[in-house]
Order: structure tokens, then sequence, then C-alpha cells
């Protein structure tokens, strides 16, 4: 019995090993399939993207986006986005322009009043035929200001380069133009016109143009200022005309979309790729500029003011007068037809001021014509801007009505009192009467140019003036004299 007892046992505790081991192995083999099929379906994801379709936050290649939407955003990775800013860079909501000779002479002051946070502006371009590089004349001017009144400044320049080399020779010069100024904000490239048979970069591939981009953007970044890429929407959609896939991968995206309805009636441009600013507007109203603005919106801020990278004061600048306008060099000697202003900037505007008027008589030295119907003179040695049709080249031009003879026989002619020296602009009669029509007002002296009388009355209305000549009291036109 005790054999039998001890070979039961024995048998019992092979069984229970047994199935201990049984037990074991269906784990063993379970845990196996299960670790194959995961590591099956992490490749299958990776792949195709077509597992997880319940996820509330997958849909399509916008897995893990808090933003569910049918509309397919640009990846973006904000790490790689090329930044040489050394102060803090925030995410506010930011409010700016840009602009460039093109909006006049700004009021500073006044705009910042308005409360713009931020300008860009163009400090210069590249012709689109012959490939000149040009700075834009009211560029120091506007730095200086927009700086002086805390509105933080970035700038633009306006590109036409064909090749790697021509970007880079233009970013070297855009940033030592604006070394010894404040620039907080981007730097960006603009590049436009390039459809236009007449532009020296038609028929360039957009792979060529990104090339271009890209030299321009990577070497004002290594200049130490942060990139940035300006383009239309509709340039930018779908690779239309650039690499933008590339583009938005390194550098900030600047996009122009104007939708019916501004900001922030329109909240966000319709543009689906990244970009950091928009510019919504071309038509904007901004206190302290005369003419229509660029109105844009920056998804980012800054918390302070970045110092220049060149420690030396900049110039004084002033701003460019001739902004708007084209003059033609001239140099001739005018006068007033009558009588004419002259201004600090040709403009009758708010934004001009009187300094002289300029009387028939008086003359002055024309050095510039514009077709815009202004004039550029030199006057007192000071530079001054009339309407070219209040002036002439003819010093014997008189004024209607003011040639004399609407004094009647002069008998009951008036003058106020005056004491002045005066001469001929050529030659002029003196009478004995202010009267060309009276028999008695005969011709008594003629002086020329240089021979001096002194002047002791004069009429305005019909346009006399009484004068002293070798003791005798004489009249005569004045629009034919000039003061000495």
């Amino acid at each position: 019995m005790n054999d039998k007892r001890k070979i039961i046992e024995i048998f019992i505790i092979v069984a229970i090993v047994a199935a201990l081991a049984a037990v074991a192995t269906f784990f063993v083999i379970k845990s196996a399939k299960n670790e194959a099929k995961g590591s099956s379906q992490m490749t299958e994801t990776a792949t195709e993207d077509s597992s997880d379709k319940e996820d509330p936050q997958h849909t399509g290649d916008n897995a893990g986006s808090m933003s569910v939407t049918s509309d397919d955003g640009a990846s973006a990775d904000e790490t790689q986005i090329l930044s040489a800013s050394s102060v803090a860079e925030n995410s506010n909501l930011t409010f700016g322009i840009d602009v460039s000779k093109y909006q006049g002479t700004i009021k500073w002051d006044k705009v910042a009043a308005g409360g713009i946070d931020f300008a860009m502006i163009r400090v210069g371009y590249r012709t689109q035929k012959t490939g000149e590089m040009c700075v834009d004349t009211n560029a120091r001017y506007n730095m200086q200001e927009a700086q002086k009144n805390g509105i933080k400044v970035g700038v633009y320049f306006f590109s036409s380069a064909v090749n790697e080399t021509e970007a880079i020779e233009e970013a070297d010069w855009v940033a030592d133009y604006i070394s010894k100024y404040q620039i907080t904000y981007p730097v960006a490239f603009d590049c436009e016109g390039f459809t236009d048979s007449a532009s020296r970069q038609y028929g360039m591939s957009s792979e060529a143009r990104t090339k271009v981009a890209e030299a321009f953007l990577q070497e004002i970044y290594n200049k130490g200022y942060t990139p940035m890429f300006y383009a239309a929407m509709n340039e930018l959609s779908a690779n239309s005309q650039w690499d933008t896939k590339t583009l938005e991968s390194r550098y900030k995206i600047w996009v122009s979309q104007y939708p019916d309805t501004a900001y922030p009636e329109t909240p966000q441009s319709s543009y689906e790729g990244t970009h950091a600013m928009w510019q919504y507007t071309n038509k904007g109203k901004v206190s302290g500029i005369d003419k229509p603005v660029d109105l844009n919106v920056a998804y980012f801020g800054f918390d302070e003011t970045e110092s220049a990278k060149n420690g030396d004061a900049a110039d004084d600048a002033t701003a460019d007068p001739e902004a708007n306008m084209k003059f033609s060099d001239v140099n001739e000697t005018v006068t007033a037809k009558e009588s004419v202003n002259l201004r600090d900037i040709p403009s009758q505007g708010n934004d001009s001021t009187i300094k002289v008027t300029l009387n028939n008589g008086d003359t002055a030295t024309r050095t510039g014509v514009s077709d815009s119907g202004w004039s550029r003179v030199e006057y007192n040695g000071q530079t001054y801007y009339a309407i070219s049709n209040y002036l002439t080249t003819d010093m014997n031009y008189v004024v209607p009505g003011q040639d004399g003879s609407g004094s009647g026989d002069g008998l009951k002619t008036k003058f106020k009192e005056c004491n002045d020296t005066v001469t001929a602009k050529i030659e002029v009669n003196l009478r004995a009467l202010p009267s060309v029509t009276n028999p008695d007002a005969t011709v008594v002296a003629t002086i020329k140019n240089g021979e001096t009388v002194t002047r002791t009355g004069i009429n305005e209305e019909f346009g006399w003036s009484r004068v002293e000549y070798n003791g005798q009291t004489l009249y005569c036109v004045t629009s034919y004299l000039s003061v000495q």
C-alpha cells in the first residue's frame, strides 16, 4: 500500500507540473502573438496611415491635431524656423503697416498714437528690367522716425535677382544699410512681377526662384537678422509659384490675401498654409499717412526692442519731398505771374508748410519740373516747391488787369505809401500820370535794368507805382519793376 501511495503521489506531482508547464506555454505563445500583432499595426500606420480610424483626433494627415477639419493644414516644425532675434519673441497678436516712399512723408508720431505696433519698411529694390539696385529714398527717414516714436521696425527688399549670387548681394546690401537701426521684426524677401515678359526673371522655374529666395534669406540670417518670405496666397498655395513646403519649413511666411471684408470682421486669412504674418488689405487708413497703406496682422510680437548691429549713430535723415514724383532737371529764371506760395514739399495738403510768397517781379531759379504740376525752385539759398502754372519765365509778363489800362486818366488813382528801391526788369517808361490813355500822361523818362529809383507808393488795383526820379514824381507799371 505504501508503495502504491508513493506512486500515486509521484503521478499527481508530475501531472501538476505538466499542467503548469502547459499553462505557461499558452501564455508565452499568446504574448508572442500579441506582440507580433502590435508590431504589424505600427508598421501599417507609419506607411499607410490607415489604422485607428475611431480616434477623434485622427483625420487623415491631421492625426494628433486638436483642430479636426476636412482641410489638411501644412506641417511645420516651429523649432526649425530660423530666428536670429536676441529679444524674447511672444505669441501676441500685433498690428502693423508696411510702407515705402509712395506713402509720402509720414507723421510717425500720429501713427504711433493710432496704436500701430510695428512697421515693415521698404529699404530698396532691384529694378525688374535692368537689374539695378536702388534705395528707397524715404527708408532712412522712416526707420529713424518709427524707431523714435516707439514703433518696432522690420524691413523688406523687393528683389528681382536671377541667381543666388545676386540674391546674396542684395542681402548683404540690406544688412549693411539697416545696421545702424533697431530692427526687431524680420527682414523680408519680396519678389513679384516675374510672370511679366518684360521682367528679367521671366521664364525662371519655381525651383530656381525658390533657391534665389533661400540664398537671400539664409544670408540675412547669417548677418544676424530674422528672415521672412513674402508672397501672395495664390502664389504660395499648392506650390503654385514657389516651393512653399521648403520655404515654410525654414522661414517665417508673410502672406498677402485680401478678403472682401477686412480684419477683424474677417478674423483670419483663407490661406491654409503656415504663415506668421497676414497682409489683409492694401487700402488701409492710418492717422499720419495721407495715402492708402497696407495693413498687417502678425501672430507674434516681442517683449523688447532689438539693439542696432552697428553701434555708431545713424546720420540724421530727412524725408524726401520728391518721393512721390519725378522731377526733370532744368536751370532757368522764373517769376510769379502774380504771386505764388513757395512750400517745403510739393503738396497743398496739411503735410506742407508755406515758407514764403514769391510776387511778380521777384525772381527765383527753377531747377526741376514735374509732370504732376510742381516746380522745384531755389530762392534766397533755400529749396522750395511751387505750382508751375503760377510761374513764368517771361520777365515782362503783365498780370491781366495790372497793365495800368484800368486807371483811366489816372487823376483819381490812389497809392499806398511805401519806400523801396526798384529797377526795371528790362526797361520801363516813367510817365507824368498813372495812365496809358490820358494824353497828359507823357513818357518823361525810360530807365533800364540796373538803373534804380525810389518807389514811394503802390496801387495794387491797377498795377501802378509812384517813383522819385531826378527830383520828379513819376509813374510806371509795377509789373515791369524789380525790387532791389
